[in-house]
């Protein structure tokens, strides 16, 4: 079977890519020459994930799947939350948005932090949505080299390994 998956981001295709059983196949947003980001202008992460499986099933014809997932640090309210790619501006880009992270935590105790996941499969059937958390904390700094975005400083709970260095 296959699915559409509505990302620009190689390391979620790389991951998701890694879980699926034989016999169900990725096309990519550039196979259908639509953009590698797009638009993300809802206000949580199911309106993002549902526009995004929409806008890629309308286009295809095919099952598409997109996610919207992001950082919660409780200790800012729920950012960088929805702007999670975009937190130190514009240019999603990792380093200055985990930069900008460790800055805003300096002396801060309560480091706790979740890292959020909506999945929504729009197919025929309908729309189907999928969500995830990982509970967890923001180390004092970024260390390992797995992953991307947030990875070198989140720590799931009961570990003192970031998500980069696993």
């Amino acid at each position: 079977m296959l699915y559409l998956l509505c990302t620009g981001n190689p390391g979620k295709a790389k991951e998701l890519r890694a879980l699926l059983p034989p016999g169900i196949e990725l096309a990519t947003l550039a196979d259908f020459n639509l953009p590698k980001d797009l638009p993300e202008t809802g206000r949580t992460f199911t309106e993002n994930a549902l526009q995004k499986a929409r806008l890629g099933h309308r286009q295809s014809g095919l099952p598409a799947i997109a996610d919207d997932s992001g950082l919660e640090v409780e200790a800012l309210g729920g950012a960088p939350g929805v702007d999670s790619a975009f937190y130190a501006g514009p240019e999603k880009d990792d380093k200055a948005n985990v930069a900008k992270l460790l800055r805003e935590l300096e002396g801060v105790a309560d480091r706790r932090a979740r890292f959020r996941t909506v999945i929504a499969l729009v197919d025929e059937d309908g729309e189907h949505l999928f969500e995830g958390e990982v509970q967890g904390r923001i180390a004092m700094e970024a260390r390992g080299t797995n992953g991307f975005g947030y990875d070198p400083v989140f720590m799931p709970e009961s570990s003192e390994f970031t998500f980069g260095e696993l």
